[in-house]
């Protein structure tokens, strides 16, 4: 071939050969096109405002607490609506153990949460607040109690929560540090129980905790005791593993925990954690 036609042709191929790039580049860029990243890819963890219902399973003396609390976290949060079932610390337990729906548990001592395991409850509970023991006598203490001893009196009938209970566990440590061996004539299951009994005159005195004595609003009058300081019962609250919502209950429990809920806790009696 000469060095002329040679050079004939390879100028003929060169449009050719811009064409075909021309339609491969336009091929790829229809095909980006096609397919856009998704949110997913930019918009960082995708978390979703709190919304939907969750079941907090809550000791019987965070009632007035935790109503106040509800109440606050579903105004900060519209949409969301959240259900409690209060009573004594080991009944809430045995509830969840036989599959009763909870979303967040909150119980009067860490002992009871634990009997749970991590099998139930998701990740580490979180201590929100302490109680501190106090005797619950008729307003004006017509007996004249001012200690655990004026309580084995044989004319005072005394009631307290029953040894499973948290408040029940908290009165034995208090009856073997102080060395009074006491006998009510009636162990309840929960603390709002055996203060029901000393409001409605069917005892003269209960143990319960102080929490109890300022949110009956003079119904009963308070009796502190030196040995309560021996048995200081710390609350944790912890999101349960089978919740319908765990994202929700997170933000509950994170509510409780803030400054907000601290505020109400600490104007109940509550302790700090």
């Amino acid at each position: 071939m000469s060095p002329n036609r040679s050079s004939r042709l390879r100028r003929a191929a060169r449009p050719s050969a811009v064409l075909a790039a021309a339609v491969l580049l336009t091929l790829v860029s229809a095909g980006c096109a096609g397919h856009p990243a998704s949110p997913a890819s930019t918009s960082g963890t995708g978390e979703r405002g709190a919304s939907g219902s969750i079941t907090v399973f809550a000791a019987a003396s965070l009632q007035r607490t935790f109503t106040t609390l509800g109440r606050d976290f579903e105004r900060e949060h519209p949409g969301t609506t959240v259900t409690f079932s209060f009573a004594g610390s080991s009944d809430l337990v045995s509830q969840i153990r036989n599959g009763a729906p909870a979303d967040v548990l909150a119980s009067a001592d860490r002992a009871t949460t634990e009997q749970l395991g991590a099998d139930v409850v998701a990740g580490s509970p979180r201590d929100f607040a302490t109680n501190t023991l106090e005797i619950a006598v008729a307003t004006g203490n017509p007996l004249d109690v001012a200690d655990l001893e004026d309580l084995t009196a044989p004319d005072v009938q005394l009631v307290t929560c029953a040894a499973p209970v948290p408040c029940g566990a908290a009165t034995a440590a208090v009856e073997r540090s102080s060395g009074v061996d006491l006998h009510p004539v009636s162990e309840e299951q929960s603390v709002t129980d055996v203060l029901g009994k000393v409001t409605s005159g069917q005892a003269d005195a209960g143990i319960v905790y102080r929490t109890d004595v300022q949110g009956a609003d003079g119904a009963v009058e308070g009796v502190p005791f030196a040995a309560a300081d021996d048995a200081v019962n710390t609350y944790p609250i912890s999101v349960l593993r089978d919740a319908a919502d765990p994202e929700l209950a997170r933000a509950f429990t994170a509510y409780v925990l803030s400054t907000s809920g601290q505020r109400v806790l600490a104007a109940a009696g509550f302790g700090e954690p």
